[in-house]
């Protein structure tokens, strides 16, 4: 009920940010006292959100923090489900942990976790990923598509088409992705995307979509052996961007291509991905777990494999791989 109550409060005064409301006024649209809506306030304050009182004419929130809590998630937030469900955390070992724990505890489809700071951040391979507080994106998404394992790939490129779309949205700068699951900005990583799934042979019980992202940390931030190959949105476009709100067009897109998946399948959202990838069409060095490839990047199959054409005319599916530009392309 008092989140109920808190939210209420913050989308009245979010759609009256050029007026003052009183506290009976907030008090009768969420149903409860004036002493309460004093209480509720106070509690905004601590999130982070500033709001001005004056005597005999109420409340106006003149600007928001930049964390990431249920409030400055949903406040804005454009979905029908994706994010609608937000569970938040100042400090975990990885959000991913979370979720997997969630989905087995049915929490609904939708269900976003987050937090300020990962301890044990990891990407795909099970690689370290930084993940210092108060400075990134830190997620995961919980998604219960009815599919057969196989097609689980495929919503990596999906999370990438979202995340690009979202990231544009937002700072108007260019976005391109690198197969299979990285944004880059100017050729250095600001985004990773990590797929894992709960299912048996014939189906997918439960999808998580872990996705971290570099928003907000500035070249000071970056640990030593990073600053060549990593970079944040907000030294891309030269200012602080709100967290919130890349979260919120994440959700939008996601939710969106989500449901275009799975009413017309891959073909549209495959020709979207391409678009926007930086492999395609270039020679390229591919290192998988059973050798090392050149060639030429083709584009991706249905199934979201990559085609790479070595220099024989043979063409290769790389089902997962490290990717690497070569000296053929400078």
């Amino acid at each position: 009920m008092a989140s109920k109550i808190r939210k209420s409060v913050l989308v009245s005064l979010s759609s009256h940010q050029d007026v003052y409301l009183s506290g009976q006024q907030l008090a009768d649209e969420a149903g409860c006292s004036r002493t309460a809506i004093w209480k509720h306030i106070e509690e905004l304050r601590n999130e982070g959100f500033t709001i001005e009182s004056r005597r005999k004419k109420g409340y106006r929130l003149v600007g928001r923090s930049d964390q990431l809590t249920e409030n400055d998630i949903l406040l804005g937030l454009e979905t029908k489900t994706f994010g609608r469900n937000v569970v938040y955390f100042d400090s975990v070992d990885s959000t991913q942990k979370i979720a997997h724990q969630l989905a087995q505890d049915q929490a609904p489809e939708g269900t976003l976790v987050i937090a300020e700071e990962q301890k044990t951040g990891r990407g795909r391979m099970a690689r370290a990923w930084y993940s210092p507080s108060g400075t990134g994106i830190w997620m995961s998404v919980l998604l219960r598509p009815t599919l057969p394992p196989q097609k689980a790939p495929q919503f990596t490129l999906i999370t990438a088409v979202a995340v690009v779309q979202a990231i544009q949205d937002v700072c108007d700068i260019q976005v391109e992705i690198k197969w299979p699951n990285d944004i880059l900005v100017n050729n250095r990583k600001i985004t990773g995307i990590l797929t894992e799934l709960q299912a048996d042979s014939e189906q997918i019980h439960s999808l998580i979509i872990g996705i971290g992202m570099n928003v907000n940390q500035q070249t000071d931030d970056f640990p030593e052996e990073l600053l060549d190959i990593a970079t944040s949105l907000s030294i891309a476009k030269g200012e602080i961007i709100s967290r919130a709100k890349v979260v919120q067009h994440v959700m939008f897109h996601l939710e969106r291509y989500y449901k275009i998946y799975m009413e017309k399948g891959f073909a549209p959202i495959k020709l979207l991905w391409e678009s926007y990838a930086l492999s395609i069409g270039k020679h390229i060095t591919a290192r998988t777990m059973n050798g090392t490839l050149t060639g030429i990047a083709l584009g991706i199959t249905d199934e979201g494999v990559l085609l790479l054409e070595d220099e024989n005319g043979t063409i290769h599916q790389i089902y997962s791989a490290d990717i690497e530009w070569s000296s053929k392309n400078l």
